[in-house]
């Protein structure tokens, strides 16, 4: 059974609230959150209801504060289970927006967009397979932004404020 806990304090201290499916808004629950335990699932996490703003995915474990789910700061308002995914991945990305320019495919992770690209920027993307979660800084690190199988005719489509990736990964269990 699938399973997040959230806690108002840092390192599981503070009332905790459970959930176990997909939730657009926690904002009648908590007003911060300062720690999680993932029992079981992958989860991707809002800043903001209605799966908006900054994500994080947060997968089977023990996060003490923010910062160990790459937070910003303690604003969790909604929360979705990322479906299941076993393989294959593939992923297109392209230069410009609406699939122009050059385009290159993607089967696994990729730690530094412009060492494999040549560019700094990705403005659509075609996720044909699997699930992804885009960073905006080299290895991992930075803002995400999670991606479902679609197309993606621009970077606001996935979330982003702006263009710049630095890396990107699949999302397994």
């Amino acid at each position: 059974m699938v399973k997040i806990t959230f806690y108002e304090h840092r390192n599981f201290r503070g009332r905790s609230f459970e959930f176990y499916s997909d939730s657009p808004d926690l904002s009648s629950y908590f007003n911060r959150c300062n720690s999680i335990r993932v029992e079981n699932g992958n989860w991707i996490l809002y800043e903001q209801p209605n799966y908006e703003g900054y994500q994080y995915l947060v997968r089977r474990g023990e996060y003490p504060d923010f910062k160990h789910w790459m937070g910003y700061n303690d604003a969790i308002r909604s929360c979705r289970l990322s479906p299941q995914h076993h393989g294959p991945f593939r992923l297109r990305i392209y230069e410009k927006e609406d699939f122009q320019g050059q385009m290159m495919e993607f089967t696994e992770d990729c730690p530094h967009v412009y060492e494999q690209f040549r560019f700094h920027e990705i403005h659509s993307c075609n996720v044909l397979d699997g699930h992804w979660m885009f960073y905006d800084e080299p290895n991992y690190s930075g803002h995400q932004f999670y991606l479902r199988p679609g197309e993606y005719r621009r970077y606001t489509e996935w979330g982003a404020m702006h263009p710049k990736i630095g890396s990107f990964r699949t999302v397994q269990y």
